[in-house]
């Protein structure tokens, strides 16, 4: 009788797919969204991961690198299922954690060194950021200059200040920096004073100032930073800054390093390694000095953070399935594949990154784990912007300094209520269905109706969400198209766009795909168009119609287009040039898109409904 009964058991099973735990399989496509804060990720580490889980259907959106960002997806209830943010820090992100899952139980947080990992942990214990692999920032030195005049390669802050000098009476700069970008202030004013950051007193006010609240805001305190400002002080003289200095921008800074007036910028270690592999350069990375070898430092920061959605703690299969993605992307490959042959470390145990010939100089600061990751808030970068560029100025010494910078991150922090530009009566979802992305159709139909142009294209990631119903500021206007889009307009003939089409869309010759993932698909106003899908991510244009007939090969169309021009063209991403006779007809336009966006809502008009612009076979 038993027997029996086993073997209708386990003809159930069979039938129906009934687990040992009496749950049934769910064979259906699980959808997983991810948005990512660069396109740099979609090099190697999108692809591989759709590589690893096959049975997901992954959304790769490229979005913008800010908590801002992120926080008006929370209000307007579209937060994604993965989030990955670079502009980080926990004092930024914590008025989002009761949206996100406590990662701290889990065994990839196991796998980091304690002292990554608890600049991200809650006063609660709760870990909910989980950092990437690290990117490496110092000094970058042109050797091959420091060995014509015969100058020595710093050890330590001393002969850092010596080389200066001596390059300085050559009639050389001995370092630049861009002093002109936020990040750059903020990373040389704590980068030259890591030693008392790093202090048991400077990383309890570290802490104190991460988990802050509205209502007791942390500002700088009486012991270490005092100190910081007067060593930033000497650092300035040291370095020959003068006000010019706050006009210098990363290419006005890599351009006199590349001709020789410089003998050191600042950079990171991937910065470093191009110079090497792409200009032919004998450059090595240096630290930011100490008074002692023992005391030099490697500024980091993550190449990026990574958080997830609480709400798949509701979906137990999906919730699984998001760990073992977590899991994949913070192994050794998936670090690797994230780092895309940029010169980085690791912050966790038993991951071998290659340590690439760029850190020749500074191995006894890895070696040592001697790797400051960067304070990094919002207000960090901005604070530190305006002080820093104060100083170089003149307008104010260490002391002044001191308490502008105090009183910024004390002052009252008055809520950004931007006022209403328009108010959207429609919602159109971004998630792309058979006939393509609904809010992408609606932006892309809203630009042809401003331009004027027979047909419009969005090519290469043209929307980051889905089009909400509601009020829109300016900003959020922005944040709605995808960052970096080259605008394009000429006449052409159907038969040259078609030719057009076929290079946003066919596999080239030698491998190269334009599309990447479904959401790169060009998105199509004034035009539909059939596409057949290979079902290994490559697609082959078919029939193109205009106004539901036939395109005419032979008839002349208006045509504007907008997209990121680099994420196509560029050999290190998707390797798909535009043809010479079609960008000679495609001439780059002056006007902006985001301007053209909000030249066409201003007074409260509505975007164009969406259109069914793609049929995929």
């Amino acid at each position: 009788m038993k027997k029996r009964v086993l073997t209708a058991l386990l003809i159930l099973v069979m039938m129906f797919g009934i687990t040992c735990c009496g749950i049934r399989q769910d064979t259906d496509p699980m959808e997983i969204t991810m948005y990512l804060w660069d396109k740099s990720m979609t090099r190697e580490f999108t692809p591989w991961l759709e590589e690893q889980f096959p049975d997901i259907d992954f959304t790769f959106v490229i979005g913008y690198n800010n908590m801002d960002y992120y926080t008006d997806l929370i209000g307007r209830g579209a937060l994604p299922d993965i989030i990955t943010c670079r502009r980080f820090s926990l004092n930024d992100a914590a008025h989002m954690s009761d949206m996100l899952m406590d990662l701290s139980e889990t065994e990839v947080v196991g796998s980091y060194y304690d002292t990554y990992i608890e600049n991200n942990r809650e006063p609660g214990g709760a870990i909910r950021w989980l950092p990437m692999c690290a990117e490496v920032d110092g000094y970058i030195a042109n050797v091959d200059l420091f060995e014509e005049y015969d100058i020595p390669l710093p050890n330590d802050y001393v002969e850092f200040a010596e080389a200066c000098r001596r390059f300085d009476e050559l009639g050389l700069k001995g370092y630049v920096n861009d002093y002109r970008e936020d990040y750059s202030c903020m990373e040389a004013l704590q980068g030259c004073a890591i030693p008392e950051l790093m202090t048991m007193e400077g990383t309890t006010w570290r802490t104190e100032y991460e988990n802050e609240t509205a209502d007791a805001p942390v500002g700088l305190d009486k012991e270490v930073w005092p100190v910081v400002f007067e060593k930033f002080e000497q650092y300035m003289k040291d370095t020959g800054i003068g006000p010019q200095d706050t006009e210098m921008n990363f290419d006005t800074m890599k351009s006199a390093f590349l001709e020789g007036k410089a003998a050191i910028i600042r950079g990171t270690a991937s910065d470093c390694a191009l110079l090497r592999a792409d200009e032919g350069m004998n450059t090595v990375m240096l630290p930011y000095f100490g008074e002692s070898a023992e005391e030099n430092w490697l500024l980091t920061y993550p190449f990026c953070q990574v958080a997830v959605n609480s709400d798949l703690e509701q979906d137990q299969r999906r919730s699984a399935a998001v760990m073992q993605v977590l899991e994949a992307m913070f192994s050794e490959e998936g670090q690797r594949r994230v780092a895309a042959d940029n010169a980085v470390l690791s912050y966790n145990k038993n991951v071998d990154i290659e340590i690439n010939n760029a850190f020749s100089q500074v191995m006894d600061c890895i070696n040592s784990n001697r790797l400051y990751m960067r304070l990094a808030s919002a207000e960090m970068f901005a604070v530190s912007k305006n002080v820093v560029q104060n100083m170089i100025t003149g307008t104010y010494g260490a002391a002044e300094a001191y308490e502008d910078f105090h009183a910024q991150l004390t002052a009252e922090k008055v809520d950004d209520v931007s006022d209403v530009f328009t108010s959207q009566k429609t919602g159109y979802d971004y998630a792309f269905g058979k006939n393509g992305s609904p809010a992408a159709s609606a932006v892309v139909n809203t630009i042809r109706r401003q331009c004027g142009s027979n047909i419009v294209i969005g090519y290469s990631s043209t929307v980051t969400t889905s089009v909400f119903e509601g009020a829109y500021s300016e900003q959020q206007l922005n944040w709605l198209i995808a960052n970096r889009e080259a605008m394009r307009s000429g006449e052409l003939t159907g038969r040259e766009l078609k030719a057009l089409m076929e290079w946003l869309i066919n596999v080239k010759a030698d491998g190269a795909n334009p599309i990447r993932h479904k959401n790169l698909i060009p998105v199509t106003g004034g035009m539909e168009y059939e596409l057949t899908d290979h079902g290994d991510g490559t697609y082959t244009l078919g029939e193109i119609y205009v106004d539901g007939k036939p395109i005419d090969e032979t008839a002349v169309y208006s045509v504007t287009m907008f997209g990121d021009d680099n994420f196509l063209e560029a050999p290190i991403y998707c390797n798909c040039p535009m043809p010479a006779d079609l960008s000679q007809k495609m001439a780059a336009v002056d006007t902006n898109v985001y301007t053209l966006f909000r030249e066409a809502l201003a007074g409260g008009k509505q975007l164009e409904e969406p259109t069914e612009y793609v049929t995929i076979l």
